[in-house]
């Protein structure tokens, strides 16, 4: 495949970014070859290829006016403000078939707004990367560059074996893997970064990051820095904050605000260079506001996602995304990495594109998210034996041994072996899926396409070392996967454990759910469910739904192909009393079936058996339970592969096997951290296989973490996470600033608004002879006959030729809950104009956005309410009309109400008049964040869907209404509708009247949220 760069030197010159890419010294072919430079536009951030000629220098350059990264992650564009993302420090986790496995320990986030802010960004990252005691200054690159490309002498990466603790962020806590310290920071060239360099390095980091601004406190940021209000909660968990100075430092200063540069902080406008400024303020009253109100917490974010969690992982010539039982065929030197990858695990697709839109190959890395980690080990065919007696389960029994018995891998590595003992490497890659993609409470069950949250292939690859060079050896590979259980349902996040609340019909649910398994088995073959929740409480109804649509998947499909076993195991029942090596029991029942599956074997890169079949469990959350239980599962067939070549691992001297242990815990740790932002509970079983005290209360103080990422911390990431992968628009921010919260792109409200629409015409429309003229989904308010309530809910209006129904509808269960029914000759008024609702973010407060009409009628026989209940009652509008048993009230004029019977009829000198009931309806927005690839365009925000807007929503649908009004009154025959007068213009509630309605109690909440989750 085309190489990728290796190194790339970025430098800001007059025109835009200038992107230097350097090849890989190891590729013979393209060592002297002439890499185009890529110019990013000031501006619009248009890439496109210069030559080396008109681009600057880089040996020429004066110092800190360059820096050099490893790779770019992507172009960040919110409306007209664009961020260059690159990865400014790497570090070496893995060595797959020779080739090196990176993991992003920083990235740099550098404006493509004007060259005076990319200049000032690029200054501050190249002096945080440069320090007096590093070898890689300004000088030692010049001397790399004038030597050759990707040139050198012995110089180290920058700092690729330390990753300062003060810049762990939310996804990341404390890092403390030790898989990567292993390879000492090799680079891909071979060469090691010493340990003096990155501390020279960090100290550098430190100095300039002092000298760039005085420390703020965090009342000092959430006053100065309006919409940074949420730094102040990641402070609880985290070691050191966010380490706001050496933030500075790359590109993201306090006093040069991320989108605004320095000249629009400091008041000296010079030119060109306040263009954006300008642009900002002259388009912050077209909905771009809230986003740009949130944009320098999007950049620390995006920093902390991609950089500091160090959860993004690539490989320049080796394609990590795969499995080995899922070669891309055929596979030629000529594709791309970027067209080689696995779609479902390339995490900046979305934001890599633009490079890939110009033709930039050399620059399209793949970044795949999840945990790469590497151990060896030694094993001995023929052990000494030892007095002690053997332990029968080596990956379940309660070790007695201490840590210090056995010698470490690298001690054992450095020994001289024995010529019966044999190393091995083994390797553990997990995949998170981009399908469905988020964190925990906001991301659960499944799509409408059958993908599931939370979904993970983790691949464990045992390999001998000499495989690198050796073409006969031989290397397996075992696959499993997880994923949430497979249907729709939501929990709250403001419960330690929430109950599950099923969503949708049966139907929609066993049909996402056989999407989902139909494409498991394309992928993999059989597949064995494992299900690990509790059988009773609260976990328990969900779990039986899941199981009863198996049964049904099996028995619909009998004769087409092999049925979907499913094993139940409760898991907390099992091992109450932290008894976790019961997990025993459990491979007693799949031993079996994991034997029969197999592994896949390639020799020479050639897959000579594949494996059959894959183990899919769950738990709740595809956490802490299914970590425990995976790791016992990539035990067992570890075992078995080890003693098809002749090595039992039973008699092995290490019994404790700390290498394996640790690695799959690191790994349950890192998948945690990623879609809960704790580590793993459980962790210490699956580190020491003990289960004690000490680790139960690790686990409580892990509970709460998590309880309190998710009712504060997870919003806003979540918003970000669908951002960069492009399931949602910029406007996703406007959304996230009315509500604090935001909603799931995968679901498609669309196609929910239209079934909802044709479930509520089917059920609610008795009379076959009504014609259906149209439907619509609008807003409402929850209490009837009033414009101002509360809160709004999304209903259902239908109109036949004779009535209006407006249909209360439960999204999650897909019924129609209640519905009003209005005769079209009752109507009196239709009122439309401006209706606001809420005064508390700009989106709220637009009138051309926020319209709406009201419906005023008055009640007759034929107008009914019915509501859903256990037993479908039947109530008339008003009680006079309910009472009444006359057949004249059911001809009477629309002008008079109904004859009262009865006493109340004979006391009564004229007809008892009925007040006019109302019903209020609003536009929904037009447009919405989630993303369309159909109506993507250049010249205006990408990915907007576009429909009527609110106005034209309103006109069209008050115009049908009033049209079938005058038909069926006859008072109105043949007149036109404006002699008709049915329909005028005003305001149902207008700005000023919301102002006075918004109490202090509903503003203060407001700020209290942003202050939290923004």
């Amino acid at each position: 495949m085309p190489g990728l760069a290796r190194k790339v030197i970025i430098c800001a010159a007059v025109d835009g970014l200038v992107l230097h890419p350097l090849n890989s010294r190891k590729d013979p072919n393209q060592r002297h070859a002439a890499v185009q430079s890529v110019r990013i536009k000031y501006g619009d951030a248009s890439i496109s290829p210069i030559s080396r000629d008109a681009a600057p220098d880089p040996s020429s350059l004066p110092p800190n006016s360059s820096f050099e990264a490893f790779g770019i992650v992507g172009l960040v564009t919110v409306f007209h403000y664009s961020y260059l993302i690159s990865i400014t420090r790497r570090q070496q986790v893995a060595s797959v078939r020779g080739l090196p496995v990176y993991v992003v320990t920083e990235v740099a986030l550098t404006p493509c707004t004007s060259q005076h802010e990319a200049a000032q960004a690029v200054a501050k990252t190249a002096a945080s990367l440069v320090g007096d005691g590093s070898s890689s200054s300004i000088a030692s690159r010049r001397e790399s560059l004038e030597g050759g490309v990707g040139g050198g002498d012995g110089s180290a990466e920058l700092s690729t074996a330390a990753v300062s603790a003060d810049e762990e962020g939310i996804l990341s806590g404390s890092d403390e893997r030790t898989s990567s310290a292993e390879f000492g920071g090799r680079d891909d060239d071979g060469e090691v970064a010493s340990d003096t360099e990155a501390a020279a390095t960090s100290a550098a980091a430190a100095t300039s990051a002092a000298a760039a601004g005085r420390r703020r406190s965090v009342v000092q940021d959430v006053i100065g820095k309006k919409g940074s209000y949420g730094r102040f909660a990641q402070r609880w968990f985290s070691r050191s904050g966010w380490a706001m100075d050496q933030k500075r430092t790359m590109g993201l200063s306090a006093d040069d605000g991320p989108g605004l540069g320095g000249n629009a902080r400091n008041g000296k406008p010079e030119g060109k260079e306040t263009e954006p400024a300008k642009l900002g303020a002259a388009r912050a009253t077209d909905g771009t506001a809230a986003a740009i109100s949130l944009l320098p917490k999007l950049l620390r974010t995006s920093q902390i996602l991609f950089g500091s969690s160090k959860t993004f992982y690539f490989a320049y010539d080796h394609d990590i995304t795969r499995s080995m039982a899922n070669p891309k065929v055929p596979e030629t030197p000529l594709v791309p990495l970027h067209e080689h990858v696995e779609p479902t695990y390339f995490w900046n697709r979305n934001i890599i594109q633009p490079f890939i839109d110009a033709g930039v190959d050399s620059l399209a890395l793949p970044l795949m998210q999840g945990f790469v980690g590497q151990r060896t080990f030694v094993v001995d065919s023929q052990p000494p034996q030892d007095d002690g007696a053997h332990k029968d389960s080596v990956e379940l029994s309660d070790f007695a041994s201490s840590r210090a018995a056995s010698p470490s891998p690298p001690d054992k590595a450095t020994a001289e072996m024995r010529p019966t003992e044999k190393r091995f490497d083994i390797t553990l890659i997990s995949r998170r899926s981009v399908k469905r993609a988020g964190l925990r409470y906001l991301r659960r069950g499944i799509d409408e396409e059958g993908n599931v949250a939370n979904a993970v292939e983790s691949e464990q690859i045992l390999s001998p070392v000499e495989a690198a060079w050796d073409p006969n050896a031989k290397v397996y590979s075992f696959v499993q996967i997880r994923g949430s259980i497979p249907l729709f349902f939501t929990q709250s996040p403001y419960s330690l454990k929430p109950v599950p609340v099923m969503q949708h019909s049966p139907e929609a649910n066993f049909a996402a759910l056989k999407k989902h398994f139909d494409g498991l088995r394309k992928r993999y073959g059989s597949v064995q469910v494992v299900n690990l929740v509790e059988k009773h409480g609260v976990e328990a109804p969900i779990a039986e739904m899941y199981e009863k649509n198996i049964q049904r998947l099996n028995k619909e499909e009998e004769l087409e192909g092999e049925k979907v076993e499913f094993e139940w195991f409760d898991f907390h029942a099992v091992c109450r009393g932290m008894k976790f090596e019961n997990v025993s029991f459990l491979l007693q029942i799949l031993g079996s079936q994991l034997e029969r599956f197999g592994s896949s074997v390639s020799v020479n890169d050639h897959l000579q058996t594949q494996q059959k079949g894959v183990l899919r469990t769950n738990c709740m959350d595809c956490l802490d339970r299914t970590n425990v239980c995976q790791s016992s599962f990539a035990k067992f067939m570890l075992d078995l592969q080890l003693k098809e070549q002749g090595f039992d691992m039973a008699a092995q001297a290490d019994q404790e096997n700390a290498w394996f242990n640790t690695l799959w815990a690191d790994k349950g740790d890192a998948i945690s951290k990623q879609y809960a932002s704790t580590g793993a509970m459980k962790g210490d079983y699956t580190r020491t296989r003990k289960r004690n005290y000490r680790g139960a209360l690790t686990d409580a103080g892990l509970s709460l973490t998590r309880l309190f990422n998710g009712m504060f911390n997870d919003f806003f990431l979540q918003a970000s996470i669908d951002f960069f992968l492009g399931n949602v628009t910029s406007l996703v921010f406007e959304e996230f600033e009315a509500t604090m919260m935001t909603k799931d792109p995968a679901v498609s409200m669309q196609n929910m608004r239209q079934q909802a629409i044709e479930l509520c015409q089917k059920r609610v429309i008795a009379d076959e002879d009504e014609e259906f003229v149209g439907g619509w989904t609008m807003l409402t308010p929850q209490t009837p006959d009033t414009v101002r309530s509360a809160s709004m809910e999304e209903a259902v209006l239908l109109l036949t030729d004779v009535a209006l129904y407006l249909c209360r509808f439960d999204w999650n269960l897909d019924k129609v809950s209640s519905f009003e029914r209005v005769d079209l000759a009752h109507i009196q008024k239709i009122k439309l104009g401006t209706y606001i609702t809420s005064t508390i973010s700009p989106a709220q407060i637009d009138d051309t956005r926020n319209v709406g009409l009201v419906i005023e009628y008055k009640p007759g026989l034929t107008d009914i309410t019915r509501v859903n209940t256990r037993s479908l009652s039947s109530m008339s509008s008003t009680p006079q009309a309910h009472s009444s048993g006359s057949e004249t009230a059911t001809t009477q004029d629309a002008d008079s109400a109904p004859a009262t019977s009865g006493i109340a009829g004979f006391l009564s000198r004229r007809p008892q008049t009925v007040a006019p009931r109302k019903i209020a309806l609003k536009a929904l927005h037009s447009q919405t964040s989630a993303a369309d690839p159909m109506t993507k365009s250049k010249q205006d925000e990408p990915g907007a869907i576009t429909r009527l807007s609110e106005v034209q929503q309103v006109l069209l649908i008050a115009a049908e209404i009033e049209r079938l009004a005058i038909r069926n009154q006859p008072r109105l025959a043949g007149k036109d509708p404006e002699e008709a007068g049915l329909v005028e213009k005003g305001d149902i509630i207008s700005l000023a009247e919301a102002k006075k309605n918004t109490t202090l109690l509903e503003q203060l909440g407001h700020s209290i949220k942003k202050l939290v989750w923004a």
